[in-house]
């Protein structure tokens, strides 16, 4: 009998001490584009890229026909500037500045799993040569990615 209450016991605390990390772990926010413009062209391409402070630009992402899109968000520094390039079919380009400021805010699981960041959207701007206005849909940016966190308004061809 104090055998198997004894396995008992080491069953429960094996089983208590297994944790399971998220498989979903990327924290990214969701971009859509809206208003009267709320999907790219077939041929238009769109590339974004991060400005790092190190120097070190990376190209996020090149889409076509695109009406929503996910974007990582940095875990260092209060503000994420990215570079938005809209190309059409003649090599014509504009580009755009977008400023995400944003909060930082250390995530952790478990000692066993990797260490995350999960963000608190405070504004967005933009230099509005591509974009007519931005806007904050939903703030808090983790692993949820069913929500919308920051709405683009292109400029009408007016």
């Amino acid at each position: 009998m104090r055998k198997i209450a004894i396995g008992v016991a080491v069953s429960l605390m094996v089983a208590c001490s297994s944790i399971e990390c998220p498989l979903n772990n990327t924290v990214e926010a969701v971009y859509a584009l809206d208003g009267d413009v709320t999907q790219l062209g077939g041929a238009d391409t769109l590339t974004i890229w991060a400005i790092r402070s190190d120097g070190n630009d990376t190209v996020l992402n090149r889409m076509t026909s695109a009406s929503t899109f996910s974007l990582p968000v940095s875990y260092h520094g209060a503000t994420d500037r990215l570079v938005f390039c809209l190309t059409d079919t003649f090599g014509t380009f504009i580009l755009d500045t977008l400023y995400v400021h944003k909060t930082n805010e250390a995530h952790f699981e478990s000692v066993d799993c990797s260490p995350n960041y999960f963000h608190e959207l405070t504004s967005v701007e933009s230099t509005h040569h591509l974009f007519e206005s931005v806007s904050i849909a939903y703030p808090t940016v983790n692993y949820d990615t069913s929500k919308t966190h920051i709405y683009l308004y292109l400029q009408s061809g007016d």
